[in-house]
This record gives structure tokens, sequence and C-alpha cells, in this order.
């Protein structure tokens, strides 16, 4: 009789998860390539056609890939050292270095966008500081930016997602028996050749993975050109699509594009190297990967991660000051301090009123991907259910799947006359689920690992002893993955705090706003405080984002590497 309630438990369960993946994620997608390929019921490629007959959609189409593709070499370019000299030296503060280096991940794009405009602008605090050195004439300012902004952006980009890259690099480096680098030098291979021939393809695998990552994010990224003012790129075209989409359907054929060049590069990363894999002779290690560095080279190691650190906290520092600025305007530092920016953001205004939504939605959304999280892991480890691989890639497809894309299919496929579901008129229920959707991914990864590291035989011992599959869960499963539960929960919680895309396209109205879409309207106003306010907005979702990091960071240790990882 209790093998047969918990089948049926299981099936119930399988069917409410399937529901809720057909109603948010499958329906939304299924919606959009409708409105893309169909008119009155026949098939067509009219739109695409329209797009790439457009002037403009042309050139976003060409800046949007350049952009992604120079983001992802100059990431790559960056990491293969750091990851060079992490896996191949032992040296005092490694560890500590070792975190640091992962900071830039916990600063978003976004909100160093603001800082890094500030610095480099025309008339930023760098070109001023110039000015008054006499290294530059005032009236001739040097265009750090680049072409409206694009360098800046690339340069931002790389600076906030290297550490992607780095988690998968480093990864693969560390996985290379050293014994084959010692028998390739014996042989007379060094420096270049050694690295060609041995490293790079033992690499390959977690570069392509880490690349696909960065690739993707960079390609969608919707809030750092919209803070530089930069709109002919794709992620900017769809979200000034928005608001016509009854009248303009190019939006749905650049949404479209988006979703199949993400979902090619995610399933490309997976498959590739399983056709062609580069394989290691499964045996011990004889000897330490990992030689002393000299003082010198630990200096160096040090001097050179150092000066990238500084490069890539520069923009946060920098709204860090504007947010305790009472005037900051054509000087190289404000000429006044205050801190009445962030108590303003506490009290009842506007700025204060998108705190507490985004406590708000990001609690929801934790809450239900806690649920979903433990209850499609607990499917797939505990229980033989139906079609269980199609379960675990719709769980894991949201790693594939844009926030702009998954936003843009809530608005469009919503669009309906209920109130409380349609984003236009209450966007509460599609933003907390939007943002669990989104963050999804990290509590499957947490609560699977939890599960498969618990032994199934005190399940067992337990329901030997009459508990119910559902008191054996509360009482003995929960209790011993509670630390992978509270850490994915406290990382879901976090990043929606500050998720960008899907806030900026579904908060339309100001009642409604959280915490990034406030900052964009902030940004946007003509009041001189309205700037600070932002930043100390942009600081206290730092501020929660590095604590919720530090806490995961605590509990998982360097597992936590692999939530970040392809």
């Amino acid at each position: 009789m209790t093998e047969n309630r918990l089948r049926a438990g299981s099936w119930t369960l399988l069917a409410l998860v399937s529901l809720f993946f057909a109603a948010f994620l499958v329906y939304p997608v299924s919606f959009m390539l409708r409105e893309a390929f169909f008119v009155e019921g026949r098939f067509t490629i009219a739109y695409f056609a329209s797009v790439l007959a457009s002037p403009l959609q042309r050139e976003a189409i060409a800046n949007s890939l350049l952009l992604a593709t120079l983001t992802t070499l100059a990431t790559l370019l960056v990491s293969l050292p750091l990851a060079h000299v992490m896996t191949r030296f032992r040296f005092r503060g490694k560890g500590l270095l070792a975190g640091l280096l992962l900071i830039p991940m916990i600063m978003p794009p976004f909100v160093g966008a603001i800082g890094l405009k500030q610095l480099l602008a025309r008339f930023g605090s760098v070109n001023l500081a110039l000015m008054e050195l006499g290294v530059l004439a005032p009236d001739r300012p040097v265009d750090w930016l680049g072409q409206g902004g694009f360098w800046g952006i690339v340069a931002l980009q790389t600076l906030s997602l290297y550490p992607i890259m780095f988690l998968n690099v480093s990864a693969a480096m560390a996985n290379i028996d050293p014994s084959l680098r010692e028998a390739a030098a014996n042989l007379g291979a060094d420096g270049w050749r050694l690295f060609r021939t041995i490293t790079l393809p033992l690499i390959l695998p977690g570069a392509f993975a880490g690349a696909s990552i960065v690739f993707i994010w960079a390609f969608t990224d919707l809030g750092t050109p919209l803070i530089f003012g930069f709109s002919r790129v794709v992620p900017v075209q769809i979200f000034d699509s928005i608001s016509e989409l009854n009248t303009n359907p190019a939006g749905y054929a650049l949404v479209v594009f988006v979703l199949g060049l993400t979902s090619g590069l995610f399933l490309l990363s997976k498959r590739l190297f399983a056709l062609r894999r580069h394989e290691m002779i499964g045996r011990g290690h004889t000897g330490d990967p990992e030689r002393p560095a000299t003082p010198g080279q630990t200096l160096r190691i040090w001097i050179l991660a150092g000066g990238l650190l500084a490069l890539a906290l520069l923009p946060h520092l920098a709204v860090v000051i504007q947010s305790l600025s009472e005037r900051w305007f054509f000087t190289v530092l404000p000429e006044q301090w205050t801190t009445a920016h962030y108590t303003g953001i506490g009290g009842s205004g506007q700025a204060g009123l998108s705190v507490r939504n985004s406590l708000f939605y990001s609690s929801l959304s934790a809450s239900l991907d806690l649920v979903l999280g433990v209850t499609i892991a607990w499917l797939l480890t505990r229980r033989r259910v139906p079609l269980a691989g199609l379960l675990d890639a719709l769980a894991m497809l949201p790693l594939a799947l844009p926030g702009l894309v998954l936003a843009f299919g809530y608005v469009a496929g919503f669009d309906v006359a209920i109130a409380w579901i349609n984003p236009r008129q209450n966007p509460t229920l599609l933003l907390v689920i939007s943002y669990s959707v989104r963050r999804l991914p990290y509590l499957v990864r947490a609560a699977y690992a939890g599960f498969q590291q618990t032994s199934i035989a005190l399940e067992e011992a337990s329901a030997n002893l009459g508990a119910t599959p559902f008191r054996t869960l509360r009482k003995i499963t929960l209790p011993l993955v509670f630390a992978n539960l509270a850490a994915g929960a406290v990382l879901t919680f976090a990043f929606a705090m500050l998720e960008v895309s899907d806030s900026l396209i579904l908060a339309m109205r100001e009642q409604y706003f959280p915490i990034t879409k406030m900052i964009y309207e902030l940004l946007g106003k003509i009041e001189p405080t309205a700037p600070s306010v932002a930043c100390a907005l942009g600081v206290l979702g730092m501020f929660i984002l590095a604590a919720s990091l530090l806490f995961v960071a605590r509990i998982l240790g360097r597992k936590m590497g692999q939530l970040f990882r392809a």
C-alpha cells in the first residue's frame, strides 16, 4: 500500500512539474515560434526577410556578434595565463588570490556601466584629471569608450565575465595528468610547443564550454548597452520592439534568432567534444602537479592579478563614490559628500518601494525554486519516472534561455484580459516566475548533488520503521542536504535581486519596479540627485549579492565553482 501511495505521489509531482514547465517555459517559447513563422495559419519567413532587409537590424546583429566575439576572445586571453599560474604554481596567499579573482563575478555589468561611464566619458574623471595635469587640451577629450560606447561595453563585459571563463579553463587544466607534460618535456617540447600539443587539446572542452557561456551572456546583455546609450545591438532592438508587438512583428524574428543562436551554442558545447574527445590514460599522478613559485614569480603573479582586479573593480568603486556624492559634475572627484541617498532608499519613496519589491519578488522566487528544485532532484535520483532525461533537460534549459527571450515571451504570450497574469497590468506573478525559471538550474544542481551524496539506505530504514514518504523526506533526507539547499536558495535569491533583462522588460508600471528597473529609470531623469540615488541602489544590490555569495562559498567551498561551469 505504501509503495502504491509513493508511486501515485510521484506521478502527481511529475504532473505538477510538467504543468509548470508547459505553462511557463514551453508555452512562451512555442508562442514566439508560432508568431515568427506563421501568418494566418501559413508558414512564412517574411519577418526574417524584413529584418535582414533593414539596415538598422543588420547593423544591430553585426554589432552584437562582434561584441560577443571580442568579449569572448578577451576573456579567454585574460583567463589562460591566470589559469596557468593558478594550477601550475604553489605560492603564498594562493587561496586568497583565487577567491579575489572571482570578485568581479559578483559585480553586475549593469551597475558597473554607471561607474565606467562616469570615469571614461568625454568629460569624465579620467579626461578631467589628464586635462588638469596638462596632458590633454581642454577642448580635445579622448573618446575612451569608443564608437558610441562599443569598446566600453567590450571592456566592461570582459572584466565582469572573465571569472566564468577562468573557472572552466582552470578546472580543465587542473585535470591534466602532469606526467603527460613531463613526457613531452623529456622529448624536447617546451614553451609554446608544449602548450599547443599537450595542454591546449586537453583544455579545449572546458575552454569551449566557458566560451559558450560568455558569448551567450555578452550577446544577450541588455542592461550595459542601455546604460551606455548604445542602441544598435540586438537586445536593445528587442527591448524597443516590446511597445509595438501588435504592429511590428520584427521583434519575434529577432527573439527567435537569439533563441536559435544561444540554444545552438549550448548544445554544441555539450556535444561537439563528446564526438571528438581528448582523453588521458586513467592512472594516478606520479607527482605534485604544482611546483613552488620563486619569490620573484610570486611577486609578478600578485602584481598582474592585482592590476586586473583593480581594473575590474574600478567602475564599481566609482559607483560607490557617486552614491556618496552630493554633487559630481565636471570635476575629477565629487565636490560635496553625503549619505542622504542611502537613507532615502529606506524611506517611503519610489526608490524604497523598489527595494521592497525586489525583496518580495526574490524571496518568492527563491521559495518557488526550492520547492521545484527539491521535487525535480528527488524524482531524478529517488524515483524511476518516465522521460527522466526530458525532465532533466527542461530543468537545465534556462541555462541556454536568456532572460531577454523568456521575458519577451511572457509579454507576448500573456497579453490577456486577466489582470494578475498580464505583465502590462500587474507583472508580479510573471516577475517571480521568470526569476525562478532563470535560476532553477542552480537549485536543481545543488539539490541533485545533495541527494547523490546521501545514502538511500537511511530512507529505506525509515520506511521499514513505518514512516511515510513525506515524513522520511522531511525528517531524514532534507536535513542531510540542508547545506546544499540553503546555498542554492541564497544564490537564487541574490541573483534575482539584480536580474536585469526580466526586470526591464516585464516591469512596466512604476509601482511594481524592482531595483534594476528603478536604477534605469533614475538614470534617465533630469534631477541632479537621481544618478546618486541610482548608484546607492546599485551599491545595496552589490552588497546583498556579495554577502550571499560569501555565504554560499562558506557552505559549498570549492564546489561552488561547479554552479558556474558549463
